[in-house]
């Protein structure tokens, strides 16, 4: 693997670094399994919030615990395709099925997810400066995707 991505045991002193410099650290994390256009406005949000926007992408396994049947892409491709965006900095890849323990070591001066997500439910929001809960696009989702594709070519 290449691009932006970056192992989780050089992010902690890459972060440190970073800061040191004033910049500002956004975090957000997901499973980015099919990328559409809702992952791309999100992300670009995201981004708009600091300096530096670090994404943490959920592992094959971790992406399978958590949603049966997927990932449909393999995890290898989501980080190449990830890393190939503008507004991403850094991908780095969890095993758990949240990020807690990546929040909690990098320390992120703001975590963000979709407006999907209660703000009390946001995982590792205690070890970050802020939270913030970006606007949640109707109609686009990769669930969405996948059963318009079965509905449109796996059932004729």
């Amino acid at each position: 693997m290449k691009g932006k991505y970056i192992e989780r045991r050089e992010l902690v002193p890459l972060v440190q670094r970073l800061k040191a410099q004033g910049k500002g650290i956004v975090f957000t994390n997901g499973c980015f399994d099919i990328l559409h256009a809702g992952h791309v406005r999100y992300l670009r949000e995201a981004k708009s919030l600091g300096d530096v926007l670090i994404v943490g992408v959920n592992s094959d396994e971790s992406v399978a615990r958590i949603k049966p049947e997927r990932p449909i892409t393999p995890l290898e491709q989501r980080i190449e395709v990830l890393s190939a965006l503008e507004m991403v900095d850094y991908v780095t890849v969890f095993d758990e099925d949240t990020p807690l323990e990546l929040i909690k070591q990098i320390r992120p001066d703001l975590v963000v997810k979709g407006g999907d997500w209660p703000e009390d439910q946001i995982v590792g929001r205690e070890f970050a400066k802020g939270v913030k809960r970006l606007s949640y696009l109707e109609g686009i989702s990769t669930s969405l995707l996948i059963q318009r594709i079965i509905d449109r070519y796996c059932k004729k």
